[in-house]
């Protein structure tokens, strides 16, 4: 049995995933970790969630409890997911990343991080979003030049970074699919008087409000039709459901830096 502790634990990512890992027959959860100060720390980890008592307490960081894991879930926040990785290469534990706003220079670095370690990075764990992903990419490659691709995302009022990282995977698939890219024709932000569309243009637009857990939507806009592509998040349990898949899929695998199509073995849908 393959054996996880969760970055965060006291968080409301956190408390999901704790719980969705105690479901997984493949998976054991021995505890979490918190900033030390946490008031959750020293606590039951299941009793913090909400799930029960587990036997596993939360420690004031992660060193305190490495040695105890095969698999670290992590879902808090760019810079501390960086200092978790590296703590992780060096302790030779398998790492689960779903934090967002991760830059390219991070991306670069969990790539040599996992010459170490196998680690599973993806913008989104959710089963359906990562089909999502997969039928963008095939969409725009269907209808090509002829169709403008717009991206438009909405979650919550408290979500740091914008545009959500799964935005910002859909514009990279459609990109692919169209054979462009999105760091060279991605548009962010509309006011004022912008002109004309232009043809290659992806645009990827954020709505922040309430407690959205999270929505996305694909349109593809031609010439008298648009085909919209939609998912929505009606809980955090999909993320941490998929996150669970996930550690108990990287145990025992090699080295290197894999994402969520080759978990779910998406590759050639």
């Amino acid at each position: 049995m393959t054996k996880v502790i969760v970055a965060g634990a006291s968080g409301r990512m956190g408390k999901r995933v704790g719980y969705m890992v105690t479901q997984n027959p493949a998976l054991q959860l021995v505890g979490g970790f918190e900033q030390a100060g946490n008031p959750a720390v020293g606590k039951d980890i299941g009793e913090v969630g909400g799930y029960g008592p587990v036997g596993a307490l939360i420690a004031p960081d992660l060193s305190a409890v490495i040695d105890q894991c095969d698999v670290i879930i992590d879902f808090t926040f760019h810079a501390a997911t960086m200092g978790f990785a590296r703590i992780a290469a060096q302790h030779k534990k398998a790492m689960v990343i779903g934090t967002t706003g991760l830059s390219q220079e991070n991306l670069a670095e969990l790539k040599e991080l996992a010459k170490d370690i196998p680690i599973v990075q993806a913008p989104n764990m959710a089963v359906g979003v990562n089909v999502l992903f997969k039928i963008t990419q095939k969409v725009a490659a269907i209808l090509g030049n002829d169709y403008d691709i717009e991206i438009v995302e909405a979650h919550h009022r408290m979500k740091k970074d914008a545009p959500s990282g799964t935005a910002l995977k859909l514009g990279e698939m459609a990109a692919l699919g169209v054979g462009r890219d999105l760091q060279k024709v991605g548009v962010f932000e509309r006011n004022g008087i912008i002109g004309e569309r232009t043809k290659e243009e992806i645009g990827i637009q954020t709505i922040r409000g309430g407690d959205i857990v999270g929505e996305h939507t694909v349109y593809f806009a031609g010439p008298g039709e648009r085909i919209e592509l939609t998912h929505r998040a009606h809980s955090r349990d999909n993320f941490a459901r998929g996150a669970a898949v996930a550690a108990a899929w990287i145990a025992g695998k090699a080295n290197g830096k894999y994402n969520m199509f080759d978990v779910l073995e998406l590759g050639d849908l």
